[in-house]
């Protein structure tokens, strides 16, 4: 036997080796794709179109929380199928963390508040259903970037959408809003026919609705973030603060811009999917 064909065997049982501890290292992640979220015959076209969420499950693993999560896209654009977000919800899901990945409808075909009741929508299809794939009904979490983290903030601060699903703020485990306007959305001033940078805080501002007993909220934004993006935030915050919230966490994550402060959350070490992480964990089931 030459000295390259004892090699071989072996090299070929150090790949194994090496392949199954990789595979060992890394949890099952269980994927169910476009569930649709909203029911019954008065549905539109544009709704069955978009009203449908992805569910990310930790596959070996019970009694887990689930974090609702809306993409970003100004409202105008963005998809649960777009480019890291799938990436986000697995390193979610391989925490112990489900992910519901959600579509909603857009502006312009939908206008305000037609996506803010699909988030609500979203959020109480999961509430009733996380159970039957294993999860804890009493830890669903709802956040999102970016216009995601507006929508989110909407339906955790303004009671009357979660009020039209038969459920309460405190149904809420608990806010990750990454990057939001906490102001009237800009695309919102646009539908209205008023200039985007003009600076509104009414019925359609998360700020507007700052209250004692909204849900534990983490706020995210980045140290390089769109003009006010951070001021907004701050500013939500304190609003919050003033009216007596008992549990409110802000963090300004560093070397980070706009969308990386979002997307580098699929990255392994990453300062922000540590704290999303941490904050999840000090909710009390």
């Amino acid at each position: 036997m030459t000295a390259t064909s004892f090699c071989r065997p072996l090299l070929l049982g150090i790949g194994l080796l090496t392949a199954t501890l990789a595979s060992a290292e890394k949890p099952a992640v269980k994927v169910i794709a476009d569930l649709l979220y909203k029911d019954g015959e008065k549905l539109s076209q544009y709704e069955t179109e978009r009203c449908k969420l992805d569910l990310y499950l930790p596959a070996e693993k019970k009694d887990f929380p689930t974090l609702v999560w809306l993409h970003g896209g100004g409202i105008t654009g963005g998809s649960k199928n777009g480019a890291h977000q799938a990436d986000i919800a697995r390193h979610f899901a391989s925490a112990g963390i489900a992910v519901a990945s959600i579509n909603y409808r857009l502006s312009p075909k939908a206008e305000f508040p037609a996506y803010i009741q699909d988030t609500a929508a979203a959020f109480a299809w999961v509430k009733k259903h996380i159970a039957t794939h294993g999860g804890d009904a009493g830890r669903v979490f709802l956040g999102g970037h970016s216009a995601g983290a507006y929508l989110a903030l909407m339906a955790g601060l303004d009671d009357q959408y979660l009020a039209a699903q038969g459920l309460k703020l405190s149904d809420i485990a608990g806010l990750v809003p990454v990057a939001g306007q906490t102001l009237t959305h800009y695309t919102i001033r646009q539908e209205r026919g008023l200039p985007k940078k003009r600076l509104i805080a009414d019925l359609a501002a998360p700020i507007y609705h700052a209250r004692k007993d909204a849900p534990p909220m983490l706020i995210l934004y980045a140290d390089e973030d769109m003009a006010l993006r951070a001021e907004e935030n701050e500013l939500l915050a304190a609003a919050l603060r003033d009216e007596g919230h008992p549990k409110i966490m802000v963090k300004k994550i560093k070397n980070r811009d706009h969308g990386s402060v979002a997307h580098n959350m699929a990255k392994p070490g990453d300062a922000g999917f540590q704290q999303v992480i941490k904050f999840i964990q000090s909710i009390d089931p």
